[in-house]
């Protein structure tokens, strides 16, 4: 094992398809997230079942976790790109002219058409160099 310090991102992989055993003392086990392990892993459907299972599990100790993943997880190059929230315009705009929450403006928000909303952005500007 090199000297680099190991990321939490560097399980997931492992678990993917290393196959090392990266939990070798007491401080790679500290490094180790089990929230991020299985939010990574549970992307794809043959280990999101595994992630839900170590998730209902979340109070045995981290080797033991880890463990399970890297011996059951069969071998296989998984990418994704981790889903985050987006920035919708639209929905901030919504959101701040009715003072809806969020969530409410998000599901109003196919309702409003662009000319609506452009006289929407009008009201709420508030100046400056925008």
């Amino acid at each position: 094992m090199s000297n680099k310090p190991l990321k939490a991102f560097d399980y997931i992989n492992d678990i993917n398809f290393g196959k090392k055993n990266l939990m070798v003392d007491d401080d790679a086990e500290k490094v180790y997230v089990s929230f991020l392990t299985n939010r990574g892993l549970s992307y794809f459907q043959d280990t999101a079942l595994l992630a839900n299972e170590m998730n209902l599990n979340h109070h045995i100790d981290s080797k033991l976790q880890y463990d399970f993943l890297r011996n059951i997880v069969r071998p296989r190059k998984r990418f994704s790109k981790w889903a985050k929230a987006e920035t919708l315009d639209k929905v901030d705009v919504i959101a701040e002219y009715y003072d809806y929450s969020r969530a409410k403006a998000a599901s109003v928000a196919d309702l409003i058409d662009d000319d609506t909303l452009d006289s929407m952005k009008k009201y709420l500007s508030k100046g400056g160099k925008r």
